[in-house]
């Protein structure tokens, strides 16, 4: 067997139909299009019309709301800053902010900010500065002795005054 002797197996690929040449090909005429009408012609973009009733898309209601200046904040649990601590990626002698953990590998990305959620345990003494935290993170940092300070508490009141 040579490279030039090679074919597809009989049958395997159909020829192009070559459409409007002719009545005897058996695509003449109207080229398999129908009749008249506004999808025999060329350039047809009729996707959502429904020949003049107000179409699915438009009668269906429009839900919901996006707030244009909502904060995306990386949510870290108490219990994931533990096991950090735990594992030797944060110490206790430096403040705890985005940079520190984006450091050890707690958040992947900087966003707005970070906020602390209070799910799980943590025994460390750290001082966090951080965008938010949650009412029951708060008082889990403070019953292991560490401190909270909100970077946006101080941004929003400088804005204010």
């Amino acid at each position: 067997m040579k490279l030039n002797e090679i074919t597809d197996n009989e049958g395997s690929s159909k020829k192009r139909m070559r459409v409007g040449r002719g009545i005897g090909s058996g695509k003449g005429k109207t080229g398999g299009r129908g009749v008249k009408g506004q999808k025999a012609r060329t350039g047809v973009a009729i996707k959502g019309f429904e020949g003049g009733q107000m179409p699915l898309h438009r009668r269906l209601p429009k839900r919901g709301f996006t707030p244009p200046f909502s904060k995306d904040y990386n949510e870290v649990n108490v219990g994931r800053i533990q096991e950090a601590v735990a594992a030797g990626k944060l110490t206790a002698d430096a403040p705890v902010t985005i940079e520190t953990l984006l450091a050890a590998g707690v958040v992947s990305k900087r966003r707005d900010g970070v906020k602390i959620l209070g799910v799980g345990e943590i025994s460390a003494k750290l001082a966090f500065e951080v965008a938010a935290a949650s009412k029951s993170a708060v008082a889990a940092i403070e019953k292991a002795g560490g401190s909270v300070k909100l970077l946006t508490a101080v941004a929003d009141a400088a804005a204010g005054a």
